[in-house]
């Protein structure tokens, strides 16, 4: 989940938090009110009944016998307004019957629901009863209960939850929508950076991030930046580092094909002679003639290797012939030189001349490497290598792919590359290429694709000048 989802949830989860502890304070004060009205109902009723009583003494004498407290008349309690709203309250005069009257139960709220009332008596349990004696002056002449009753007291609980619910879950909301809406706004540089990077991460170094009002938006753009550049900047160096390790490697193919050319080209000749030689001088000795033939037919084939040592190591065909010739006479090779029943093909598409020397060099070797590849590794029948041109004349690109029907596992090619999978790459990535190894129809399946830009390296170089603020 994206930063955004993360915010939106916590948001979200504080909100739902706010409004549990918003339903508990408004179910803890509704409850504490009504145990607040019962009281103040029960001593209302005290206080009343007491002014009956010095009323029933001085305006009518009707005292009865056993109780100093006259036989109030309920009606005028009534009137009174005496008890507060969903109250319930009992007198027990003496011996005589309890007496109850409960003050307007039902325009108290709207019918709960089933799981609210089971909820709320979870939670508080049976409203409390409030007990005051009827007189101060004699605890035996009875008592005064007051109760709120228990539905009235759900209901307007319930009544109240849902006022305040309702709005505070308006007010959550239009909270909750713009909020979502402002850290959309704010995060949105985080997405320029993310692209920023994911570009960064394809070799596009010459991507700057824009400067942000945020000051820590601000400060990870300035370090992708400074990163940029000193990315682009060790690229550089890497890739004419590479360029300059291959040149080097030429030179000493080159040498080396010189001396092996010079040196040991001649003593095989001279031991060819020899051996003709011997063999002439020995035509009356049977055996010595014969050995002589072994060694000659020894160089012979010693020869033929280091012809074909010489054809790899020498790059000056290429450099006489093209690279187009120079990859037919390649192929050509293979399909002399190849003892099994594998078959090599060429296909151009495209004009391969005018290429620089460095590209043509790098597809070259590239074409023998994988040849060799798909020489050694299965049992091919057919090999094609395909090199086309494309694009226009100085930003166009060049690929190439050779493709077998040996059976083979790219992934474990790739897993296990030697040296020459390794070389390769270096060599595209040092011309700005790419390099891929896939499955094929019935085999394996190397392409390489190398941009036409000979000044890859002073482009990197402008690259990782810093973008002035």
């Amino acid at each position: 989940m994206n930063l955004f989802g993360h915010l939106v949830l916590r948001l979200a989860a504080a909100i739902i938090l706010c409004l549990a502890c918003a339903i508990g304070w408004v179910l803890h004060d509704t409850r504490r009110a009504t145990e607040a009205e019962t009281r103040a109902s029960a001593e209302r009723v005290s206080t009343a009944l007491q002014a009956l009583y010095w009323r029933e003494l001085l305006w009518r004498g009707g005292l009865s016998r056993d109780l100093i407290l006259p036989l109030p008349d309920w009606n005028t309690i009534v009137t009174m307004k005496v008890i507060s709203p969903g109250v319930c309250i009992t007198v027990a005069p003496g011996r005589e019957e309890p007496r109850r009257l409960c003050s307007q139960l039902e325009t108290i709220g709207r019918p709960a629901p089933a799981w609210f009332e089971t909820s709320y008596d979870w939670l508080f349990g049976p409203n409390p009863v409030v007990r005051r004696p009827l007189s101060d002056r004699e605890r035996q002449a009875g008592t005064i209960e007051a109760v709120s009753d228990h539905g009235a007291a759900v209901r307007l609980a319930w009544d109240r939850i849902t006022i305040v619910l309702s709005v505070a879950s308006l007010l959550a909301i239009a909270i909750g929508v713009l909020a979502a809406l402002f850290i959309g706004q704010s995060l949105l540089p985080a997405r320029t950076i993310v692209a920023g990077l994911r570009r960064l991460e394809r070799g596009d170094y010459g991507y700057r991030l824009p400067r942000y009002r945020t000051a820590e938006f601000d400060r990870i753009s300035g370090a992708v930046n400074d990163l940029t550049c000193r990315l682009a900047e060790t690229t550089a160096q890497r890739v004419a580092l590479t360029n300059r390790l291959f040149q080097v490697q030429e030179e000493e193919r080159r040498t080396l094909a010189r001396d092996l050319h010079d040196e040991f080209g001649q003593c095989l000749a001279a031991v060819n002679a020899l051996a003709g030689a011997i063999e002439l001088e020995a035509a009356d000795r049977p055996e010595i003639a014969k050995d002589a033939r072994s060694i000659a037919e020894v160089t012979r084939r010693m020869n033929a290797t280091l012809r074909g040592t010489l054809q790899r190591l020498r790059s000056q065909e290429l450099e006489e012939l093209g690279l187009e010739a120079s990859l037919a006479q390649l192929v050509a090779g293979w399909n002399v030189g190849n003892t099994t029943r594998t078959r090599f093909h060429l296909d151009i598409a495209g004009n391969l001349t005018g290429l620089p020397h460095a590209i043509a060099l790098s597809i070259y070797r590239i074409a023998q490497e994988c040849l060799t590849n798909a020489a050694r590794h299965g049992k091919p029948r057919d090999i094609r290598l395909f090199v086309k041109r494309t694009g226009l004349q100085e930003e166009g690109a060049v690929e190439l792919s050779v493709e077998d029907d040996g059976g083979g596992n790219p992934l474990r090619l790739t897993m296990e590359a030697g040296h020459g999978i390794l070389g390769m790459r270096e060599r595209v990535a040092a011309l700005g290429g790419s390099l891929s190894i896939g499955q094929a129809r019935h085999g394996v399946r190397i392409a390489a694709i190398i941009p036409l830009l000979a000044d890859r390296a002073d482009r990197m170089r402008d690259v990782a000048r810093p973008v002035p603020a």
